[in-house]
């Protein structure tokens, strides 16, 4: 008696190719190698992926317990917020053994049994930043081989009614300067150590096009786009930056400009109220901005902020406060 058919042996490979795609996930497609010839054969041609790394399939991993590799990295690269703003200009070296140790755990080591990525985007577990209770903050970076852009949108609480209105606009601001530079100084931190992390995986997928580093908190997101993952791919090739580095665990920020507006209280559609509300974009100080005038700057500004932050409350937020008074800052590399 002939044995029936499986019904994907009927299918086209570029069929499958298309259903892998869609599946995405790298867990689920790593498992699939072992199914079949086929689809051993057909698995690393996909060429859209999603990673998740809170618990990595590795066979070298020492131990469940030590936890999450890339939480543990960007934790102690944030650990200098809690100090004091001095503090986050000079961070302590990371123990090389230990990171070395735990190479086989890293994202760039996983993905070597795919070889025509061309979109990844890598979940982490949780956002990396602990602010008080009630707190939102949101961010969005592009990064060639450094920092291109950084959007951080913040705000203290957000609800049916309005807190009391405070004495003033410019004494609310001027009062709550310091926690919005370390907002801002926060979020720079915590992108430039994602930064980090990705540059084995652009060196080792040279088909990437868009990569993309999030967290399913939907805090905050590094993103490269095709150009500079190929000027991020090239300055890898530079011994000194490299060293820098490993030294750093996080890409070095370069010196910026960072255009901030703040509205005390900001009534949404709906009837929602947002306090202490802040939109903050950097751009690096050789590179920033047109320069053709403060309505030019609002536009690109907007532009970056629906690209962050899209169209639903937080968009709005961000909309809202790029029509606000701008207050322009500048921050030395670190």
């Amino acid at each position: 008696m002939e044995m029936e058919m499986d019904g994907f042996d009927r299918l086209p490979d570029a069929v499958i190719l298309q259903i892998f795609d869609l599946v995405s996930d790298t867990k689920t497609l790593i498992r699939c190698l072992a199914v079949s010839k086929r689809f051993n054969s057909l698995v690393p041609h996909t060429d859209s992926l999603v990673l998740t790394v809170d618990r990595v399939i590795s066979s070298d991993s020492d131990s469940d317990s030590d936890g999450d590799d890339v939480s543990n990295l960007l934790s102690s690269a944030l650990r200098f917020i809690l100090n004091s703003l001095h503090s986050l200009v000079s961070p302590s070296k990371p123990d090389p053994t230990r990171t070395r140790a735990r190479v086989p755990n890293s994202p760039a080591q996983i993905l070597r049994c795919f070889h025509r990525v061309r979109r990844l985007a890598i979940d982490l577990p949780s956002g990396d930043l602990r602010l008080e209770k009630g707190t939102v903050l949101k961010w969005r970076a592009e990064f060639g081989k450094t920092l291109r852009t950084c959007v951080i949108l913040g705000f203290r609480s957000v609800g049916e009614s309005p807190a009391p209105a405070p004495a003033g606009a410019e004494s609310d601001f001027a009062g709550g300067l310091k926690v919005r530079v370390v907002w801002t100084i926060s979020a720079l931190i915590a992108a430039s150590a994602r930064h980090y992390l990705l540059k084995e995986v652009v060196r080792e997928q040279t088909g990437l096009e868009c990569l993309v580093l999030r967290d399913r908190e939907a805090e905050g997101a590094v993103v490269m786009e095709k150009d500079g993952l190929r000027e991020c791919r090239e300055e890898g090739e530079v011994v000194g930056d490299e060293e820098e580095g490993l030294d750093r665990c996080r890409t070095r920020v370069p010196s910026v400009r960072m255009r901030m507006r703040h509205v005390p209280r900001l009534e949404l559609k709906g009837g929602l109220w947002v306090e202490g509300a802040t939109l903050v974009v950097v751009r690096p100080s050789y590179g920033g901005g047109n320069g053709n005038g403060n309505d030019d700057m609002a536009a690109e500004d907007g532009e970056l902020a629906l690209k962050a932050f899209g169209d639903g409350l937080y968009g709005e937020v961000a909309q809202k406060l790029v029509k606000a008074r701008s207050y322009l800052l500048e921050m030395n590399s670190f």
